[in-house]
């Protein structure tokens, strides 16, 4: 994560994140025909945000619906599948995930982990493209960005949830001197669920365990993390154990492998440190996990209407 700052400010960010490709019309009646190559368009941005919100269709793309920005650079994709590192990983644009040739308007992909991906590619306006499968009837939408411009910080903290889930633990290392005594005083490490429902969490309070794999979990529960008005950099933290009521926090990320939970019952501040970096969609070298990351669809999902024109 680059250095905490805004880039563009809200008023700018409401228009990069929240605009809306997904009218039929617009969809069928506006693509315009290209005036440079595919080649040419994928490398007119150094960086293409997945808006995953604005996706047509019931399937799934798994390298598209992992990444945050991916990226076409003269036959590698790279890919920011991580928000531990983000902007700083790879120059900024990520890890190299396969290869990719492009011509016409098809893209075909060559992935490390998902394999081989043949997609049409529209050109939506100036810096948005439609990627649709043909095999799935699903489109993605990418907005073009130069790194120097992209917001990375508001990417980061708009998708904390799946920050949380990118370490095996998250060992408390600082308990402040202020506070009351409480239940949460005696839990030592925290563990965020990725897969299933997307928002399981488990709790220890064994103490000063060196492998994540060997820690015991004592509660299990549903998390969830909120906005707070007015402050983009400070979140809310619920953790809603299965029989054992709701501990609440405010939380805040010190850098990308600490985070600050303040329990606003008891005024004690508590820190944890990340256990066992998960890397996802990872290269060959890379640690591959059972249950990977998927980012969730907000939205109702709606049919495509794009038309299938492969033969």
């Amino acid at each position: 994560m680059k250095t905490l700052k805004l880039l563009l400010g809200f008023a700018i960010i409401a228009s990069l994140f929240t605009s809306c490709y997904t009218d039929d019309d617009y969809i069928n009646n506006y693509n315009p025909p290209p005036s440079i190559s595919l080649n040419q368009l994928l490398g007119s941005y150094e960086l293409w945000y997945v808006d995953i919100n604005e996706t047509i269709g019931y399937g799934q793309t798994p390298f598209l619906q992992i990444a945050f920005t991916v990226s076409f650079r003269n036959g590698t994709l790279y890919a920011n599948n991580n928000l531990v590192g983000f902007g700083s990983q790879g120059n900024g644009f990520g890890i190299p995930v396969g290869n990719y040739d492009a011509y016409n308007n098809i893209l075909d992909v060559y992935h490390v982990i998902d394999g081989y991906e043949t997609i049409d590619v529209y050109q939506i306006n100036a810096n948005t493209i439609e990627l649709y499968n043909p095999y799935n009837d699903t489109s993605y939408f990418l907005r073009g960005y130069q790194r120097a411009t992209f917001d990375y910080d508001y990417v980061f903290y708009d998708n904390i949830h799946y920050f949380l889930q990118e370490y095996e633990a998250w060992e408390k290392v600082y308990t402040s001197p202020t506070g009351e005594i409480n239940e949460f005083d005696n839990e030592n490490y925290l563990q965020f669920l990725a897969g299933g429902n997307d928002s399981e969490f488990r709790s220890s309070q064994d103490v000063g365990v060196g492998n994540p794999d060997n820690i015991y979990w004592d509660y299990t529960g549903v998390y969830g993390v909120n906005n707070v008005p007015g402050n983009m950099y400070l979140k809310t933290l619920s953790l809603n154990y299965d029989y054992y009521g709701s501990e609440f926090f405010e939380l805040s990320v010190e850098n990308d492998a600490l985070i600050r939970l303040f329990h606003t019952a008891s005024g004690t501040t508590y820190e944890f440190a990340g256990r066992g970096y998960i890397q996802y969609m990872k290269t060959a070298e890379g640690k591959k996990t059972e249950s990977p990351k998927m980012r969730k669809f907000k939205n109702e999902r709606k049919e495509n209407p794009r038309e299938n024109t492969r033969v």
